[in-house]
């Protein structure tokens, strides 16, 4: 007999070699029909999946988190399965289930478009009316290499292969015509799977390397009922119109150009404002908070990355060397062996530290072209990098320090925050007892501060715990923010060190931090928060003048110099257009305010106020806009005015 432990806490004991569906029906009948998987142990199995001893259980449905995901990769097989029937021939790689969907990636002659979207959908509902059962069946790696190469499936052999270096058992999944290598597990038939969508079709080089064939990669979304998709979809429309690709092309921002290079930013006029305004921003609190304001050159000698070990562990992602008088240079991959140089220029004492030092500093890194995404995902970024030299006794603090700067700085573009602390991985660098106070002093940070976070158990990178926090944007969707790292690794490596009290050398703490990441990935994800719509304290151009006739030119000409005589940013639309067409194009170019001149205004010396989303407001005194003007841009709020319901 096995006792099977339930989440309320109580037992149930059962036969040894009792199915996990077995289980559900005992604890009742209404469970067992809404079950789609099971956890043992922590583990997730099919309900096919015998008991065999004491466990902990929990059967997993359409509440649970896993169910969705159960849900989405097993949509995933049910796509597979219509693409072979529809397509024979075709050699299938991969297709996992991802945070808002799924994917797979197939080898085949016909190319697919939209039409065959609609095909390949229809199909999979004809499928899953069928009810097939997923059959899981584990097999000798030799076996499942034998099968998969006598069907010509060389993707799956290669993932056999991987799987066999791992030492994992290699299991099928089989569903009526399809079978696929698959760890699973997945949910207990096809009838299941009744709310999906297909979305696109993109390329995808095998195993992400360009050097290897492109293949055809479906992504697909999957959800329990129709409501949570046409809300799922909503967003989506929402998130198309906001893409700032799109953006970036409609308001004339950035551009890359095949002759300079893929992934590599041009910063048009109205962006290069904003990222102007953004780094003196940054500048401005950095400076408050006791940062000293560096620079490092955009090249070094191979001897630095040698001894930081760039060279040897990130040497995929650096670009070739130069040769400049008989020695390799290499253009920068990070920041951190400048400013640890600065450092040592001259000894240290304790009475010195910290040492905060920020720079918004240019690297360059080898991103494979089929990653590379707009703003995204570049090869050249400028990282706002900055290192804190500390002792031991003043980690946390510092930590405290960077918590609050992340705060302030990430309130005012209006991002939520939320917090990971990750831990030490199976492989590192260091010892134990170092790891251990590196974690506890960014614990200790965030439980000073008050600030909820999760543990992410062993996501620490080699040489570094980390505290992660990632962005909630406007749409609800999760961007990549601020990291702070304590540095296990380089302080050894380069002998960072301060002079303490008892006059002896003792190895200093290095804390890599990064608030915005890099100007283009932030920015790039901030055109997408508000929507292109920049607040007026970040907006380009924050008022537009539009004389109603050509009679109004020299009052508006009036108009805007006085604006920008109190530190604004303003234009006149002088165009022979009509008011209406004028008001409409401002409004296309996401304009904050926009005021209207015609005849009364400019023999009342007034202006008629109009907002980009909030229409006419009225009359208004020049001198009592600009004080409600500048008053919106002293609360520096990034306010998302186009936010969606959704």
């Amino acid at each position: 007999m096995a006792k099977v432990k339930l989440p309320d806490g109580s037992e149930l004991e059962v036969a040894a070699g009792t199915t996990a569906l077995e289980v559900a029906r005992r604890i009742g009948e209404g469970l067992a029909r809404a079950a789609l998987a099971a956890s043992v142990d922590g583990k997730l199995v099919d309900l096919s999946v015998p008991v065999l001893g004491d466990c902990s259980f929990k059967i997993v449905t359409n509440r649970d988190e896993q169910g969705l995901e159960l849900l989405r990769h097993s949509t995933a097989h049910l796509m597979a399965e219509a693409v072979g029937e529809l397509y024979p021939g075709v050699r299938f790689d991969i297709g996992p289930a991802t945070d808002d969907g799924f994917y797979y990636d197939f080898d085949m002659e016909h190319r697919l478009g939209p039409a065959d979207l609609e095909t390949i959908e229809k199909k999979m509902h004809e499928l899953a009316s069928t009810k097939q059962p997923f059959v899981r069946e584990e097999v000798p790696a030799a076996e499942a290499l034998r099968r998969m190469q006598s069907a010509g499936q060389n993707y799956k052999v290669e993932r056999i292969r991987d799987i066999q270096a791992s030492g994992e058992a290699v299991s099928f999944y089989r569903t009526g015509s399809f079978v696929d290598v698959c760890r699973g597990p997945h949910v207990p038939d096809t009838g299941r799977l009744k709310v999906f969508k297909l979305l696109s079709v993109a390329g995808s080089y095998f195993r992400g390397d360009a050097k290897n064939k492109m293949l055809q990669r479906i992504y697909g979304t999957a959800f329990f009922t129709k409501e949570d998709l046409a809300k799922h979809l909503e967003r989506l429309a929402e998130a198309e119109k906001r893409d700032h690709r799109r953006l970036g092309r409609e308001l004339e921002l950035y551009s890359i150009h095949e002759d300079i290079g893929a992934g590599l930013i041009l910063w048009h006029p109205k962006l290069g404002m904003v990222r102007h305004l953004v780094e003196t921003f940054w500048k401005e609190e950095h400076l408050k908070r006791g940062y000293q304001i560096v620079y490092t050159p955009h090249i070094a000698s191979e001897r630095i990355y040698k001894k930081s070990g760039h060279l040897e562990k990130y040497a995929e992602m650096m670009y070739a060397p130069m040769d400049i008088d008989g020695t390799p240079y290499y253009v920068k991959p990070m920041n951190c062996p400048g400013h640890i140089a600065m450092y040592q220029v001259r000894p240290r004492s304790y009475r010195e530290l910290p040492v905060r030092m920020c720079e918004l500093g240019t690297v360059y890194r080898y991103e494979p072209a089929g990653t590379l995404a707009g703003m995204l995902r570049v090869r050249g970024f400028t990282q706002d990098d900055s290192h804190i030299f500390c002792t031991p006794e003043q980690a946390e603090d510092e930590v405290v320090g960077v918590l609050d700067l992340v705060a302030y700085m990430m309130g005012a573009f209006e991002y939520t925050c939320s917090y990971y602390l990750a831990t030490r991985p199976a492989k590192y660098l260091g010892t134990a007892e170092e790891w251990d106070r590196a974690t506890a002093a960014l614990r200790g940070a965030l439980e000073r501060r008050g600030i909820r976070y999760e543990v992410d158990e062993g996501g620490g990178v080699f040489y570094a715990p980390k505290i992660d926090v990632r962005l909630a944007d406007s749409l609800g969707r999760e961007w990549q923010g601020p990291t702070i790292q304590l540095d296990l690794n380089l302080p050894k490596r380069f002998q960072v060190e301060y002079v303490g009290s008892d006059n002896k050398p003792h190895e200093a703490i290095m804390i890599h931090r990064t608030v915005l990441g890099s100007m283009e990935r932030f920015i790039g994800g901030l055109i997408e928060h508000v929507g292109g719509a920049f607040p007026l304290w970040l907006a380009p151009e924050q008022v537009r003048v539009l004389p109603i006739t050509d009679k109004q030119q020299a009052y508006a000409e009036l108009v805007a110099e006085k604006l920008k005589a109190e530190g604004m940013r303003a234009g006149v639309d002088a165009r022979a257009e009509t008011i209406g067409a004028k008001i409409r194009d401002a409004t296309m170019e996401k304009v904050p305010y926009m005021l209207v001149v015609g005849a009364k205004e400019a023999e009342s010396s007034s202006v008629s106020v109009r907002a980009r989303t909030g229409g006419d407001l009225g009359s208004s005194t020049l001198a009592d806009f600009i004080a409600r003007a500048q008053s919106e841009i002293a609360g520096r709020r990034a306010h998302t005015e186009e936010k969606t319901s959704t």
